[in-house]
């Protein structure tokens, strides 16, 4: 039986990133990807997900699984709320790209830094940490460390990636001394970890979704 992956994306450039780790992690199944940047767009400029642009990524899951994928897998963190809800209304096989990556970080202690350039991607991730410590029975001695790295975003979508990276690895580094692991609230994102000098994470997991996403999206398909 043909295993299939549909990967959702609000970012074109992340396609190639998320096609080699499944390719890598995956290579015997099938994936298709759709990309609907605007998704994104509309809950940055509204602050949160209006309800027409979630009724659209229910669509876009349904229409997947009506086309055969045997799971879904949404790479935006900012519609991650949107992800839950049709996973509880629906019980689709539909997973939210930072579920695993939280997941890893409460494991390695309760305080927990969350970073994101995006306050509408914020919000979600750290809403994900609660809910997952309160899952594990942990709420109480969550400690919460959020930070949004003001203009960043504003920086990148300008093409002014030297700036983006150095204010995200400033967040970093002002959370490292205080966090047991980091979380980056966006896969796009991922890369910066890398150019961090060596001795600069002191042992703290600083952690990203992409490969955690995909490798829990892999468990879903079997």
């Amino acid at each position: 039986m043909t295993r299939r992956l549909a990967l959702i994306h609000t970012v074109r450039s992340l396609v190639p990133m998320f096609g080699a780790l499944t390719r890598e992690l995956a290579p015997d199944v099938t994936t298709t990807n759709l990309v609907d940047e605007a998704l994104l767009e509309e809950a940055v400029a509204a602050g949160e997900v209006p309800q027409a642009t979630a009724d659209r990524l229910e669509r876009h899951v349904a229409a997947a699984l009506q086309a055969g994928a045997s799971a879904v897998l949404v790479t935006c963190s900012s519609m991650g709320g949107v992800v839950d809800d049709l996973r509880a209304r629906h019980g689709w096989p539909v997973l939210r790209v930072d579920e695993a990556m939280v997941d890893v970080a409460l494991s390695a202690g309760p305080r927990i830094g969350v970073v994101a350039t995006l306050d509408s991607t914020l919000r979600p991730t750290a809403d994900l940490v609660r809910r997952r410590a309160r899952d594990l029975g942990r709420e109480t001695e969550l400690q919460l460390l959020t930070r949004l790295v003001d203009g960043a975003f504003a920086a990148l979508k300008a093409g002014d990636v030297e700036a983006h990276d150095a204010a995200v690895r400033g967040a970093l580094r002002e959370l490292i001394p205080r966090a047991d692991a980091i979380v980056l609230a966006q896969a796009s994102m991922a890369r910066i970890v890398g150019t961090l000098e060596p001795d600069e994470a002191g042992g703290t997991p600083i952690l990203a979704s992409p490969r955690l996403g995909v490798e829990r999206a892999v468990e879903l398909l079997g």
